[in-house]
């Protein structure tokens, strides 16, 4: 570790006294994100009225079997462009997290599916160089991302609005992240509940939980500046790790 990063260097005494009020502030907050929790669940729902048809690797997949018999959904807008063979890192980041909680949360009654408008060949083979298992589908032929605040034409781009994340966020592009929430009823009627967009995304990586717990924190010079595809790290063919 480079010593102009090391903190203070104390006794263990004074590090506990430290430690116990650090405790008190980690509890309220965790208090307060149950509160903020409670609060997401409570939104309202909207009917969804449009009958959205994507691109599966199979034929045509709707919104409703997206849900995969599950009453809940979870869409995450992955960028994935048409135009370009760009596969953008912060996406497959959480990429990479997903199959292993899904074996989790699909038990919960929740199903996830990633949304680009990227043609089906396209996904497919970043599916095969990532590894990736989860549904994926194209909305290349249906205005799903436009609807559900993640891609944008190019007069909105070019008019400079702050539609973005609510209306909060400038720097509009064709593509951009976020995650969707449907639910479904008994009837089979299904609604939105809930979105979120930009650093809204974050609770989604597990490896930020890991990172925010040590002395190097994020280990950033800017936003993830150390992030790369899984197979683009040096060593990755090999494994990487000290056991292996």
């Amino acid at each position: 570790m480079d010593t102009q990063m090391m903190p203070r260097i104390a006794d263990r005494d004074t590090w506990l006294a430290e430690r116990k009020a650090l405790l008190a502030r980690e509890r309220e907050l965790t208090h307060a994100l149950d509160d903020l929790r409670a609060a997401r669940r409570a939104l309202p729902w909207v009917p969804v009225e449009t009958n959205y048809v994507f691109d599966g690797p199979s034929g045509p997949v709707a919104l409703a079997d997206l849900f995969a018999g599950r009453s809940q959904l979870a869409v995450y807008h992955f960028m994935l462009a048409p135009e370009n063979d760009h596969i953008c890192p912060g996406c497959a980041f959480i990429g990479d997290h997903v199959d292993a909680a899904r074996q989790h949360f699909e038990q919960a009654d929740l199903s996830f599916a990633a949304v680009s408008r990227a043609p089906v060949e396209r996904i497919e083979a970043v599916k095969r160089r990532m590894g990736w298992r989860f549904p994926w589908v194209s909305s290349g032929r249906n205005s799903f991302k436009e609807d559900y605040g993640t891609s944008f034409t190019p007069e909105q781009i070019a008019a400079g609005e702050p539609l973005y994340n609510f209306g909060t966020t400038p720097g509009l592009g064709r593509d951009i992240h976020g995650t969707t929430i449907f639910a479904r009823d008994a009837a089979g009627r299904i609604f939105h509940t809930y979105s979120c967009f930009a650093r809204g995304n974050e609770t989604l990586v597990g490896a930020f939980a890991w990172l925010d717990l040590v002395p190097k924190g994020r280990n950033e010079t800017s936003t993830m500046s150390w992030l790369k595809l899984h197979d683009e790290y040096e060593g990755a063919k090999l494994g990487g790790t000290c056991c292996s």
